[in-house]
This record gives structure tokens, C-alpha cells and sequence, in this order.
């Protein structure tokens, strides 16, 4: 962006930016664009054509819920199932689905942790199921499934192969079926059973056995599950593998694996609470069996037989007690039941469930307790008991536990306490019957206890009855609703889009770096880097580089690049000099702002297109500190020349005018003389003034070499004599932020008559851009030969037939 005044003084904000010209930096390169293009393309299409296929496969099932499928809400019993757990989330199944013991069953049982590979001329693709050869291992598992080997089978003939291991070195022809033993692995090989038997097998195998570790975390990773779609109990499982078919018997045989696990754990469940029952239906037996004889003992002694008709009035009065206490009685034998299979363990177990304790609290502490222990037995599966999840449920069932205890203590004091008032209402009763013998109350009492023991016997008869039922009868904790199947487009890669992507890549490549060079590139090329120049100085003219083996001198009659380029220059200057006064010579200094930029080069050939015109002209060599002129003329750089004449007031002009007349054109010289110690102080002494005048009085044109502006001060001393002062830049040389410099000498009037000039543009790395003035056209017309349409298509696609 550029700040310039408008004719009343306003400020304005102008752009630079020109995006022809942007496009016209890349085009040029056009070549490279499109071998980049070409080059990507071919990548990606060679990625594409020998990259192996991803397939994603997917499967899916419902969640069965405990309470869809009780088999005891069939048995009117009033009660609830004994199985009847509070029910899993979906969150709670994909940790088991996902859990390294689940995915390491899987893995183990379909031997995914042994591949074999057919190796081809190109790639080597995975052959699941279809390698003619299988290794028939009789390693225990423990080993095989940490050992990570590679072996490579080639056929040998039809029974015979050349085992070899890089790893242990080992190189042995086999036969097929013979034990092979190596490093510890004893194994056989077997042609694999197949249709295709007598098919003649000429590739090889590559057998890769990979630690099951190491699969199990790849399978951990690459499995997805999740909730399908807005359905609460039906979860989808997809991964993601070369092999579709590998993929689909890892995910039919995980779900499979999964329900069995569920199912086991409910038939453990079951097996529990039989083993519970039983065990209380002995004890019972027991005693019951003791009461029983008892009656028999206790009638036998008092020759009583039948006491039924003398108790109707009895019970009457204290049945509603009686029954009451058997009630309560009933309930602290099972609350005792309950608390000695709970003190007796050593280890965490489960308990009884649903067993007839009216004690909500009892109940629910119960059903929290076996849920805990079954989630630790599954982590232990797959963990140790240092894992910090099971010691956080260990500390939750010994609260529980505690609770439970305790919350039992307090069941039974409040039982006892019921107990014992029921008794006092009986003994009440009694009491008011005194006159009925002791006799009946002993019987009663027998009677009582037996009734109790029969009660719960029959109780417990029939929750085994109902265990046994819920075991025989368990259901699936889940239900398939979509075997494994397979995408039929692969998921990687995606061969449009990986083609598209590598001819954009190969395209920006390309154009990355010509961008960075750009960017990094601070140097002036052409005319439109003078863009923030030229706004305020007059732009005059380029002058092309001089190809090798090219004279850097123009001559007479040349029609090269060169001369043409200063005869526009010539053109241009006369459009400045023009309306100035005639009576006298056009005074025009060339400078710079560093060494090196071509001034001298600028001037000399100047002074000759200028001389060319039958001008009288006149070239001095003011550059006293690194005189140049001199390698353009015939005279020594010791001869007397401008510094004398500054320094000795007895030398006149026509003492240092050296006339020189070089293929036919005159050009006076005055050349700088010998490099002074104080070039400054001659400067500013008038003789140079003096000089210039008689110059301009006697000559057309005086053009003076003068010093860099930047690196001395010598140049603006004298500036104010000049007329027109030619700037002089050079392409590919010229660093831009230098531009700044000669806009500040303008703008302080340090210059005058300041006019700017491009040196050494290499037109062959400007094939576009004629707003820049860029292609001159040098040669057309001039009897060169024309180039063909096909030469220039390569040279430049995109230029157009020059009118």
C-alpha cells in the first residue's frame, strides 16, 4: 500500500497489489506446475493401485433385560424371582464387550494372533482361511501366545518346503506333517483342507506369530460399539481390518462369547442358592425329625393319644398370639440363617436372595451385595486384586457387610422383643385357664415346634424347586439382531478422493515453493517491483542482459536488444530534456545507490546512442574513489583526469578532454585521474561548476558518472548542477527496501531532475506481464528467423500471436 497526495494536497491510500501480475509469477513456471500435477497424480494412482483395502464390518444385538424374561413370575408364589438382579446399562456391556478378557477369549479362540500372508510380486496381502499351509502348533498356549516370530515357508515340490527364520537364523527343508522343533516352538506343517487340494501351491508364506497381548490391544482399539441409532438396549459393534472375513468371526464370536459369559453368570447365580437351600433343608430335616420324636416320646410317656378336643377353647383364646409368634419365629430363623452363612465366610460369596425376610432393608442390602461380588469376580477375570476398581468394591462390600450384620443384630433384638411380648399374651391366656392340665400345654409346645420346622421346610422345598427351574431354564442375556456382515466400498482408501488429493498436493507443492521463493526473494526483477517507485519518479527505460558471448558495447548500425533498449532510452530522455533551454548542453548525471548496479555500463553506451545522432558528446568519469570508465576507452587510469583538474587550478579543460572515437563514434572522455585522498573537499570547491558550464557550452550532451548516493556523499554535493539525473537499478541485484532511498532524495529535492532506469532484465524469465513492458519484441522484424507455433507452446502455453 502507497500513500500519495492528490493534486489539492489530500492523502490518499493506493494498492499495489496486481493479481495478473501475482498469477503471471507462478505461470511462468508452468513446467514445474505441471510435472508436480502429473507427479502427484501418479503417486496417488500408484497409492491407490498397490494399497490394501480397509473394510468395515459391523454386527449388532439386543440387551435382554432380567425382568422381560423371569421364569419365576410364573409360580404363584407371591414372591420374587431369586435371580432378579437390578438391571445392567448399555455403558456397563461395552466395558465388557471391550474388556481385554472378552477380546482375548476371542482372539485366542480363532487363532487371530497366527496370520499368514501370501507374498506377492508387488504387496503382500493377508491370506485368512485361504493359505494353502497352516501351522499345526503343540506348544502349550502359555508360550505361544507371548511369542512374536516370522517364518517363511516357499515350496519345495508338493510335499516339500524351505522353512526359514531370520530371527534364529535357520534355514531347513521340511516335508509336510514332519514335527518340527525351533526355539522352543514344536510345531507341524499341514496343507490346509480345502477343495482345492491337489492345487499346486507355488508362492510363499509368511507366518506371523504376534504376541496375543499385542492383538488384543490393537482389537481394544480399532472396536467400536455403540448405541444404534435412538434404541435404548440395542448396541453396534464395527471394526475395521484388511480381511472382512477375519473381521466378521471376531464379531460373531465375540457376541457369541458374551452371551455365553452372561448366561454362565446367572447359572452361578442359581447354583448358589440351591447350594444354600440344600444345605438348610438338612438342618431342618434334623430337626425336625427330633421334634417329631419328641411327640412321639413325650405321648408314649403320658398315654395320650388325642388331645385335639380338649384344646378348642384354648385356641380360641390365644390363637391370634400363636400365630403371630410363629410368624416372627419364621423370621428369626432365616435372619439367623442368613447371619451365620455371612460370619462364615472367608472369602466374598453370594448370599440367598429373596428368601422370605419381610425386612426390606435386609433385602435390598442383599441385592447390592451379590451385585458387587459379581462385578468383582468378572474384573478379577481380567485383573488382580492390587487393581484399584476391585479394592474400591472391596471396600464397598465390607461396608455392606458391615451393615448388613449390623442391620441384622437389629432385626432380631426387634424380633425377640415381639417374640417375648407374644409370649407374655399367651402365658396370659393360659393363665386363665389353670384348670387345664399341663399335659396340653407340653403337647402345644411339642405341636408348635413342629409346625415351625414342617413350615419351613415346605418353604424351602419349594424355592428350590423354583432355583432349579430358573437354572434350567436361564435365558440369553442377549440376542443377535445382525450378524457380522461387510461394506462393500472400502473405507481406506477412498480412491477418488485420494486422486483428487494428490493432484492437488503435486499442484501445491510446486506452487509452495515458488511461493517461498517469492516470499524470501527481496531482489528487483522487473518493472512492476518499481511499483512504489515509479509512482513518484519517472520511470525511462529498461536495458536487457547481455547474454554470453555478446558485445556489452553498442556500434554502429547494431540492431541488437542492447541498442534498441537505448534508443528508447534516448526516446525517453528527450521527452524530459524537451522545453528546457536550448542555448546550452543537457547536463545528466548517472548514479546509484550502491556499487555494482551498472552506471558506468548505463553511461558510456548513452553517451554513443546519443552520439550516434551526430551529437557532440561529452562522458566524465566523476566516480574519483572507484573509477571504471576507463576499461571502455584506450587511456590509463594514470592519466590526468577530473581530480587533477579539481585539485590543480593550473590544469584547464582541454588538458583532461580525451577525444576518443571508438568504431566510428565520437564520445569525449574526461576520465576520473588518480584516486585522491580528499574527494570531498574537491567537490566542494567551484571548479567542478566551472567545468560543467564550459562542458555545456560546447557540447550537446554531458553525461557524468558520478559515486553511489548511498555509500558517499560525493554525488549530492554536485547534484544541484545537474539537470536530469538518470537512477540507475539492476535487476536481480537491487534489493527493494534500497527503493526507499532515492523516493527520500527526491522528496527532499537532493536530486534533480530524477529519473529512474532498470538494468539488466533477463527477459527469458518474463514470457507474460507486457503491462510491464516486459517483452520489447527485440529482433521481430529485423530478419530473424521466426520461431515455429510448437517452439513457441513450450517457451510460453499461455502468450498469445503478437499482432
Amino acid at each position: 500500500m502507497e500513500e500519495l497526495e492528490d493534486y489539492q494536497g489530500n492523502s490518499q491510500i493506493e494498492s499495489t497489489f496486481d493479481l495478473k501480475a501475482e498469477l503471471f509469477k507462478y505461470l511462468t513456471h508452468w513446467k514445474w506446475l505441471l510435472f508436480g500435477l502429473l507427479l502427484g497424480g501418479l503417486i496417488a494412482y500408484l497409492y491407490n493401485r498397490y494399497t490394501i483395502p480397509q473394510y468395515y464390518s459391523e454386527s449388532s444385538m439386543m440387551i435382554v433385560k432380567d425382568e422381560d424374561k423371569s421364569v419365576m413370575s410364573a409360580i404363584p408364589s407371591g414372591n420374587s424371582s431369586i435371580l432378579s438382579l437390578e438391571n445392567s446399562t448399555l455403558a456397563n456391556q461395552i466395558v465388557t464387550l471391550k474388556s481385554k478378557q472378552m477380546v482375548a477369549s476371542v482372539v485366542d479362540e480363532l487363532d487371530q494372533n497366527i496370520s499368514y500372508f501370501i507374498e506377492g510380486n508387488v504387496i503382500t496381502v493377508e491370506a485368512y482361511k485361504s493359505s494353502p499351509v497352516v501351522l499345526d502348533f503343540q506348544t502349550p498356549d502359555s508360550i505361544l501366545n507371548n511369542t512374536s516370530r516370522t517364518f517363511l515357508i516357499t515350496p519345495q515340490g508338493q510335499n516339500k518346503f524351505l522353512l526359514q527364520d531370520e530371527q534364529a537364523a535357520y534355514s531347513q527343508v521340511h516335508q509336510i506333517g514332519e514335527n518340527i522343533k525351533l526355539d522352543g516352538l514344536e510345531f507341524a506343517v499341514q496343507r490346509r483342507a480345502s477343495k482345492d487340494d491337489n492345487k499346486d501351491w507355488s508362492n510363499p508364506v509368511i507366518v506371523k506369530i504376534i504376541p496375543l497381548n499385542e492383538v488384543v490391544s490393537r482389537y481394544i482399539a480399532e472396536l467400536e460399539i455403540g448405541q444404534k441409532g435412538k434404541a435404548e438396549d440395542i448396541l453396534a459393534l464395527g471394526v475395521t481390518q484388511e480381511s472382512p472375513e477375519k473381521s466378521e468371526d471376531f464379531l460373531n464370536t465375540l457376541m457369541e462369547n458374551f452371551n455365553e459369559e452372561g448366561v454362565a453368570d446367572k447359572r452361578e447365580v442359581a447354583e448358589n442358592t440351591t447350594a444354600f437351600i440344600q444345605e438348610r433343608l438338612e438342618i431342618i430335616t434334623q430337626e425336625l425329625d427330633s421334634v417329631e420324636g419328641g411327640m412321639a416320646d413325650f405321648k408314649r410317656e403320658n398315654q395320650v393319644m388325642d388331645v385335639a378336643s380338649g384344646a378348642q377353647e384354648f385356641r380360641a383364646r390365644y390363637s391370634s398370639a400363636e400365630e403371630e409368634i410363629f410368624n416372627v419365629e419364621t423370621q428369626l430363623e432365616l435372619v439367623n440363617s442368613v447371619q451365620g452363612r455371612l460370619q462364615q465366610q472367608e472369602e466374598y460369596s453370594l448370599l440367598p436372595s429373596d428368601i422370605g425376610i419381610e425386612e426390606a432393608g435386609i433385602s435390598g442390602q442383599i441385592g447390592n451385595y451379590n451385585t458387587l461380588i459379581l462385578q468383582r469376580n468378572d474384573l478379577l477375570s481380567t485383573g488382580t486384586p492390587e487393581n484399584p476398581v476391585i479394592q474400591r468394591i472391596d471396600e464397598q462390600l465390607s461396608s455392606i457387610r458391615s451393615n448388613l450384620l449390623g442391620n441384622i443384630q437389629n432385626t432380631k433384638e426387634s424380633l425377640q422383643l415381639k417374640r417375648n411380648e407374644l409370649i407374655k399374651r399367651e402365658s396370659t391366656a393360659q393363665g386363665q385357664f389353670s384348670s387345664f392340665p399341663g399335659l396340653e400345654r407340653g403337647i402345644r409346645s411339642i405341636e408348635r415346634q413342629q409346625q415351625i420346622k414342617e413350615q419351613l421346610y415346605l418353604f424351602l422345598l419349594q424355592r428350590r424347586e423354583e432355583a432349579a427351574i430358573s437354572f434350567a431354564s436361564t435365558s440369553a442375556v442377549a440376542r443377535v439382531v445382525d450378524p457380522a456382515f461387510t461394506y462393500a466400498d472400502p473405507v481406506d482408501p477412498k480412491p477418488w478422493l485420494i486422486l483428487v488429493g494428490g493432484f492437488v498436493i503435486g499442484l501445491l507443492i510446486p506452487v509452495l515453493v515458488i511461493f517461498v521463493k517469492n516470499f524470501l526473494d527481496t531482489k528487483v526483477h522487473h518493472k512492476g517491483d518499481l511499483q512504489s517507485l515509479i509512482q513518484s519518479v519517472p520511470f525511462i527505460g529498461e536495458v536487457p542482459r547481455i547474454n554470453m558471448g555478446h558485445h556489452d558495447v553498442i556500434e554502429v548500425n547494431d540492431r541488437s536488444p542492447l541498442a534498441e533498449s537505448f534508443r528508447i532510452l534516448r526516446t525517453n530522455m528527450a521527452y524530459l530534456i524537451q522545453g528546457k533551454n536550448k542555448d546550452r548542453g543537457e547536463i545528466i548525471f548517472v548514479t546509484s545507490t550502491i556499487k555494482g548496479e551498472g552506471k558506468t555500463f548505463i553511461s558510456y553506451n548513452l553517451g554513443r546512442t546519443f552520439a550516434s545522432t551526430k551529437k557532440k558528446v561529452l562522458l566524465i568519469g566523476a566516480d574519483i574513489r572507484n573509477p571504471k570508465l576507463h576499461r571502455y576507452t584506450s587511456s590509463m587510469v594514470s592519466d590526468k583526469g577530473l581530480s587533477d583538474y579539481l585539485y590543480d587550478y593550473e590544469i584547464t579543460e582541454e588538458d583532461i578532454i580525451v577525444a576518443s572515437k571508438e568504431d566510428g563514434l565520437q564520445v569525449d572522455v574526461i576520465l576520473s585521474g588518480a584516486i585522491p585522498p580528499n574527494p570531498a573537499e574537491l567537490f566542494m570547491n567551484d571548479r567542478m561548476k566551472k567545468l560543467l558550464d564550459y562542458a555545456a557550452a560546447n557540447y550537446d550532451y554531458v553525461i557524468v558518472d558520478t559515486a553511489p548516493t548511498m555509500i558517499v556523499t560525493d554525488t549530492l554535493l554536485i547534484s544541484p548542477l545537474a539537470d536530469t539525473t538518470i537512477y540507475v537499478t539492476r535487476a536481480e541485484y537491487t534489493e527493494k527496501k534500497l527503493l526507499e532511498f532515492p523516493k527520500e532524495l527526491k522528496k527532499q529535492g537532493k536530486l534533480k531532475g530524477l529519473a529512474v532506469l532498470l538494468n539488466d532484465v533477463d527477459y527469458s524469465k518474463f514470457s507474460y506481464g507486457a503491462k510491464y513492458g516486459y517483452a520489447y519484441g527485440y529482433g521481430y522484424g529485423y530478419g530473424q528467423e521466426e520461431e515455429s507455433k510448437i517452439k513457441r507452446f513450450f517457451k510460453n502455453p499461455f502468450s498469445k500471436k503478437p499482432d
